[in-house]
């Protein structure tokens, strides 16, 4: 019987990533085409309209005029009027047709609007199969942290001991974070992305996002350092599990750990056991939603590509190069150097070690949902012991945001430099401090970093509407910066557990 070798599963994970990008290219939402659902007597009705010359709204008090190219305008017009006017609103669609002996213009008209929608393809209907994956994989974070870590701060017994990797943790996470907005700040400085948008563009780029802008900055977070660590500790341990709350999780499952050691080892002994299975059913969890990656993966980069497309990527090709660029150099030079200087282990087993994390960073934009595949990589790939993964992993989700740091950097010298503003190095190290703080503590989701930036956008006194230039592309690069993230975290997991001289001792070096 010939032998046959199975195709690994990075391997896999990526042949679906880019079989999953040509089948959106192909399967793309078409922009001039819009789904208008209606009311009748008979009930709901929905039609498709598809490639007219000119739309109008009819309001009670006033009209307003769309082109063929405003997809995503009417839809946010609607969307944003107040419910008393979107009962009353009309809208007429405006068709020319012609031929050698005449031409006409035919008018479609809609009453009793509900709703506006872009027309989805059979990309963007299979979205819901990624997003079971991205579920599945995070309802393993927790009760894989709680179990690790509270066995693996057991294990330390030494609460000095604990205290001293918690030092190097946060100080290594610190000086990343601040090493990969300065990178991105020089970047943005030398090749003045901003400069290249001309009025027009950045006008029409900020109306078709404008009304999107006014949630965001809504949702503007808070840096108050007392505050964040009064809120380390949790109120209620099972409401911190329930609500996600990783920093008050680690909290818990330390003290827990360390706790264990202080009572008769008789009882201890069980609840180990216990923590110990729990970790490893968790780990084989893991394994077994693995099996399916490839074809999360695949719905999660075809539904991405249909739905945002590669158009906008043009229009602000200098801006997205500035952060792919400064990203790149982050995760290659720094974490290399990182590696292996201070781990002492080869970049390339490190980055080789890494790939199935990566690519589900990459198509998930989520730190939480990659943790459990962080943990496999670090602890069976690189080495790195249970009771270091176990504390730097879960803290490097909740607080080490270097790819979301830099790209802020990026973004808001990119922002300042197309209203014509000059920021001075006072201005630019405020970013440096802002962005910093504004990475500790912020939810580990996809598109948290568009949020942090309306803060330090204002730190600086640049109009925090400016975020809208960037809204097109953040999906793209959150997907990039999710990447840098993990790996950082990972990094840092190595140079911690190579400082306390815990690295696996079957390592290759």
């Amino acid at each position: 019987m010939p032998f046959k070798r199975s195709i690994a599963i990075h391997t896999r994970i990526i042949i679906a990533l880019i079989l999953g990008a040509i089948f959106g290219v192909i399967f793309s939402i078409d922009t001039h085409k819009l789904k208008i659902v209606t009311k009748t007597d008979k009930g709901e009705v929905k039609s498709i309209v598809e490639r007219w010359d000119k739309a109008e709204f009819i309001l009670p008090n006033s009209r307003k005029e769309f082109t063929s190219d405003d997809q995503l305008r009417i839809i946010r017009f609607f969307k944003d009027l107040p419910k008393s006017e979107r009962d009353r609103a009309v809208l007429i669609f405006y068709k020319k047709s012609s031929n050698e002996n005449f031409s006409q213009t035919q008018i479609i008209k809609f009453e009793n609007i509900i709703d506006i929608q872009k027309v989805k393809t059979i990309a963007t209907e299979i979205k819901p199969i990624g997003t079971i994956f991205v579920r599945l994989l995070s309802f393993l974070a927790i009760p894989l942290v709680i179990a690790s870590l509270a066995a693996g701060a057991a294990s330390l017994g030494d609460i000095k001991k604990v205290g001293r990797i918690g030092g190097k943790t946060l100080g290594l996470y610190i000086i990343t974070t601040v090493l990969a907005i300065t990178i991105g700040l020089v970047l943005a400085n030398l090749m003045k992305p901003g400069e290249k948008i001309s009025p027009n563009i950045r006008d029409r780029i900020a109306s078709e996002y404008q009304a999107d802008i006014s949630e965001k900055i809504q949702q503007e977070l808070g840096v108050d350092i007392v505050d964040f660590f009064v809120n380390i500790v949790p109120t209620n341990p099972i409401n911190a599990m329930a609500n996600g709350n990783m920093l008050q999780i680690v909290f818990f499952a330390v003290i827990f750990g360390i706790t264990l050691t202080m009572i008769d080892k008789n009882k201890s002994d069980h609840v180990l056991r216990f923590l110990d299975g729990v970790s490893d059913t968790m780990i084989k969890m893991v394994d077994l939603v693995m099996k399916i990656a490839p074809y999360g993966v695949f719905a999660l980069i075809s539904a991405t590509v249909a739905e945002f497309g590669f158009g906008i990527l043009k229009t602000l090709l200098w801006y997205v190069a500035t952060v792919i660029i400064g990203l790149l150099v982050h995760l290659l030079g720094v974490y290399s150097f990182v590696v292996g200087s201070l781990g002492k282990m080869n970049p390339l087993r490190f980055f080789k070690g890494m790939r199935d994390a990566q690519v589900i960073a990459f198509s998930t934009s989520s730190s939480a949902a990659t943790l459990p595949v962080n943990f496999e990589c670090t602890e069976r790939n690189l080495k790195v012991p249970k009771e270091i993964t176990s504390f730097v992993l879960p803290l490097g989700a909740t607080i080490n945001m270097d790819g979301t740091a830099l790209y802020q950097g990026v973004a808001a010298v990119f922002i300042a430099q197309v209203y014509g503003f000059n920021l001075d190095i006072t201005q630019q190290l405020t970013i440096i401090l802002t962005a910093t703080l504004a990475s500790i503590g912020t939810a580990p989701v996809p598109g948290v970093g568009i949020i942090m930036l309306v803060m330090i956008l204002k730190a600086i006194h640049i109009p925090a509407e400016g975020i809208a230039l960037i809204l097109g592309v953040d999906r793209i690069l959150d997907m990039c910066r999710t990447v840098v993230n993990i790996t950082g975290d990972a990094t840092v997991a190595v140079v911690v557990a190579r400082s306390e001289g815990l690295m696996g001792k079957d390592e290759k070096k």
